[in-house]
């Protein structure tokens, strides 16, 4: 790892300078404009918010990337729930990305929480990248991603195990944790904090 590059735990006073990293680098990618500056505000008073996996990077004492994670579940084909973690945002600053840092957060990311003892991580995502960290389609594993016709393509669906064997098993249905569902009106209200940015509808953005 660089000699001038730190990943620790977010501090309250990170919280807006962190928010307009993400407002940065999601930017005009999936939509026009974005809502993930948003998302983290919302999630951070969330109950299934895990404080201990809420990391930021910084690089020469610039704040240069952020990842967090969420509790959640799989409720099981056969009965009862199965606890796992879901992630994100993660980003890096829109002028340092395929530069290796977000490899380096994902791998410091993933081996704390599975310290901390969590099982698994599902999440929605692009496997050039996330397979380079271990993360495979979760349809391997026999989870299918909630509200997701059967034929429908689920590639964007991908599971990691943090324990060995942890889904073994285990079949059934991920749910995203309610608070990544966030209004697009308080999103707009919310974003007026920030300095006006412009819109565009670009090419292979997923949303109008």
């Amino acid at each position: 790892m660089d000699n001038d590059l730190i990943i620790r735990l977010e501090q309250k006073e990170d919280y807006a300078a962190v928010e307009n990293l993400v407002r940065e680098s999601f930017w005009n990618v999936y939509r026009p404009g974005c809502s993930e500056h948003y998302v983290i505000h919302v999630l951070r008073e969330d109950p299934a918010f895990v404080p201990e996996l809420d990391f930021v990077m910084e690089k020469g004492g610039r704040l240069i990337g952020q990842n967090m994670f969420m509790r959640t579940v799989i409720e099981a084909d056969g009965g009862g729930t199965v606890d796992v973690l879901t992630m994100g945002p993660i980003c890096i600053t829109p002028e340092l990305k395929r530069k290796g840092y977000g490899k380096k957060l994902l791998d410091f990311s993933l081996e704390k929480a599975a310290a901390l003892g969590f099982g698994a991580v599902l999440f929605e995502g692009n496997i050039g990248f996330y397979g380079k960290c271990g993360f495979g389609y979760a349809s391997r594993f026999g989870i299918r991603y909630h509200d997701l016709p059967d034929d429908a393509d689920s590639s964007f669906f991908l599971c990691k195990e943090l324990k060995e064997g942890y889904l073994a098993g285990v079949t059934g249905v991920y749910q995203t944790p309610k608070g990544y569902y966030v209004s697009d009106a308080e999103a707009e209200e919310f974003d007026k904090r920030f300095p006006p940015k412009q819109k565009l509808k670009l090419p292979g953005q997923l949303f109008d």
